[in-house]
């Protein structure tokens, strides 16, 4: 078993940031390819970012591409979402995945654990 909580959510500006993060413990976590997906009110989870386990090796959703880093410290077990430049439109209810061996998944369904999500709001 791996938990997962997520802290770091808020209510911001339009044009400002936020960092995620989402401590994991449980398992031993460099093995395990990290996600961020996102919810919105009636709208399906989608995917924002992803960190491969082994090489780090990254993927992000266009619409966050340029704006949105994703990063992981195996030693605090750890993975965060630095946020920037943020739109209304990414106001949701943000998750992170965990995905043992994985390669970092756009696909929600390849991750296993869950965290319990943090809110974001971004007002225009």
């Amino acid at each position: 078993q791996v938990q997962l909580v997520e802290s770091g959510g808020g209510l911001v500006q339009a044009g400002g940031s936020l960092r995620l993060s989402c401590a994991a413990s449980g398992r031993t976590f460099s093995n395990y390819a990290m996600g961020w997906f996102r919810q919105a009110p009636g709208k399906e989870r989608e995917f924002v970012a992803a960190i491969s386990w082994r090489l780090g090796r990254t993927d992000y959703a266009d619409l966050v591409k340029g704006r949105f880093t994703i990063s992981r410290d195996n030693a605090k077990n750890t993975v965060y979402l630095q946020m920037t430049s943020l739109k209304p439109e990414d106001t949701a209810v943000y998750y992170c995945a965990a995905d043992q061996w994985g390669s970092g998944s756009r696909n929600r369904i390849r991750y296993d654990y869950w965290g319990q999500g943090t809110q974001v709001t971004v007002s225009s």
